[in-house]
């Protein structure tokens, strides 16, 4: 994976979540404290941004910041040796933390 791999990750997610929470890049930029040209250059990997960005951005989506990086569908679309790799670490990731939620309720009993 490149640097270019991760970057257009991180614009089409910022992307995929503001759509999802209805917002538009000029809403987005402003609970963000950003600029829109700074919110779309994110979203079309035309830059990469500060820390101090990303931690805006995650305050104003309310995501934790790795949710930024996570692979998104067309990531998988090709079933190579990578996508797998990383869908059982996803798959294994999950599974652990469902079982410490699952334990963290069990033992509050």
């Amino acid at each position: 994976m490149t640097s270019d791999d991760i970057q257009t990750r991180l614009g089409e997610n910022v992307k995929r979540i503001r759509k999802e929470q209805k917002l538009t890049q000029f809403q987005l930029a402003e609970k963000a404290d950003l600029s829109e040209e700074t919110v779309k250059n994110i979203e079309l990997s035309r830059c990469w941004t500060s820390d101090k960005n990303l931690a805006k951005l995650t305050n104003a989506l309310q995501v934790d910041i790795h949710c930024l990086f996570l692979p998104v569908c067309t990531s998988f679309d090709k079933d190579s040796e990578d996508s797998t790799v990383i869908k059982k670490a996803i798959a294994e990731n999950l599974k652990n933390y469902v079982n410490s939620v699952l334990d963290d309720l069990t033992s509050k009993k």
